[in-house]
C-alpha cells in the first residue's frame, strides 16, 4: 500500500507546483516492441506525455534480448534525451550500458525490470545510479499464483515453473515468490525442475510433455510470462489434460483471455503496464524539474478469470495488442 501511496504522489504532488516544460525529452525503451505488455506501457507514458505537455518516445528492439537492446539503448543515448525510461533485459548485461547514460547526465528509470539488485540510490553496487524503479511487486505476483494453484489442486500434487531463463529480475522473483509460497504454506505439494524456454512458446510446450511423461499426476504449470503461459496451456490441451492440470498465467493480453474463455488456462495475474509507464515517465519529469522522487514505485496486480473477465473493473486490465 505505501508504495501505491508512492505512486499516487508522483503523479499528483508536483503537477501544481511546477511550470511546464515542454522541452525535455524522454526516451521509453521496453524489453521489447511488440509485445501487449509494452504495448500497453507505452499507452500509459504517452498519457503521461499528453498531460504534462512533453513528447516521450518510444524505441527499442522486436525481440527480449541484451545483444539486441544494448545497440538499441546506445543509439539513444547519443542522442542525448534528459531522461531514459527503460525496461532493461538482464540484471547485469545492463549496468554498464545505463552507466554511460548516466555519466552523460541522462536521468535513468527503470520499469518493470532493474539492474543490479533494484535497490538503487543506497551507495551500494554497481547499479544503483538509476533514479527510480517502478514495477509491479513480483514476488507477491509469484504468491499469488502459488496459493491459487494449490487451491484449485486441494493442496496436493506436483508442479512446475515455466520460466524464460535465468538472469531476467521480474520472472527471476516471480518463480522465487511461487515457490516461497509453496514452501512455506503448502508441503504437500511438490515442486519440480523449472524448465526454461527463452521465451519459445513451442519450446514451453514441448517441455510440458516432457514433464508430463516423468510426472503422469503432474497438477499445476505456473506460466511466468507471456509466452511460458501460452506454451505450457497449449500443451496442456494437446495432452488432453486440460480438467487435470491447473495452468496460471501471468500477463493478461487477449490471448491469455480467449484461453481464459476457452478453458485452457485456469487464471491469469494481470500488472498494470499503463500505470507502470505513466509513473515512469511522471517519475522521470519529477525528476528532472527538481523533485525528490522515491527509489521504488510499486504497482497492482488484477486476478483475472473466466468467471469475471468481461467485468468492466477487471477487463480495463487486459492488455492492448
Amino acid at each position: 500500500m505505501k508504495k501505491i501511496l508512492a505512486a499516487a504522489i508522483v503523479a499528483s504532488s508536483f503537477m501544481g507546483t511546477v511550470q511546464a516544460q515542454d522541452d525535455i525529452s524522454i526516451v521509453l525503451v521496453p524489453g521489447l516492441t511488440t509485445d501487449a505488455f509494452y504495448i500497453t506501457m507505452n499507452k500509459g507514458a504517452q498519457a503521461a506525455a499528453k498531460a504534462l505537455g512533453i513528447k516521450v518516445d518510444f524505441q527499442g528492439a522486436e525481440d527480449f534480448n541484451p545483444t539486441l537492446q544494448v545497440p538499441v539503448l546506445d543509439a539513444v543515448i547519443a542522442r542525448q534525451p534528459d531522461a531514459i525510461v527503460i525496461a532493461p533485459t538482464d540484471t547485469t548485461q545492463l549496468i554498464e550500458p545505463l552507466r554511460r547514460a548516466s555519466e552523460r547526465g541522462v536521468a535513468v528509470i527503470t520499469v518493470d525490470t532493474f539492474i543490479d539488485d533494484g535497490k538503487y540510490q543506497d551507495g551500494a553496487g554497481d547499479g544503483d545510479f538509476p533514479m527510480s524503479y517502478i514495477a509491479s511487486d513480483n514476488v507477491a505476483g509469484g504468491r499469488m499464483a502459488a496459493a491459487a494453484m494449490a487451491e484449485s489442486m486441494g493442496g496436493k500434487g506436483s508442479v512446475y515453473v515455466s520460466n524464460v531463463r535465468p538472469g531476467i529480475s521480474t520472472t527471476d522473483q516471480r518463480e522465487e515468490g511461487f515457490k516461497l509460497e509453496m514452501a512455506e504454506r503448502f508441503p504437500d505439494i511438490q515442486v519440480l525442475d523449472t524448465q526454461y524456454n527463452e521465451n519459445d512458446a513451442s519450446t514451453a510446450a514441448g517441455q510440458l510433455q516432457a514433464v508430463l511423461a516423468r510426472e503422469p499426476n503432474l497438477g499445476g504449470v505456473f506460466g511466468a510470462n507471456l509466452f511460458s503461459a501460452i506454451g505450457a496451456a497449449n500443451g496442456v490441451e494437446s495432452a488432453n489434460k486440460l480438467d487435470e492440470i491447473t495452468v496460471v498465467a501471468f500477463d493478461a493480453p487477449q490471448s491469455i483471455v480467449e484461453q481464459l474463455k476457452d478453458g485452457v488456462v485456469d487464471m491469469a495475474i494481470a500488472q498494470h503496464p499503463a500505470e507502470i509507464g505513466y509513473y515512469g515517465v511522471m517519475t522521470a519529469y519529477a525528476h528532472l524539474t527538481g523533485q525528490s522522487v522515491p527509489p521504488m514505485i510499486g504497482t497492482g496486480f488484477t486476478v483475472i478469470t473466466a468467471e469475471n473477465v468481461d467485468e468492466p473493473e477487471v477487463a480495463r486490465y487486459i492488455y492492448s495488442d
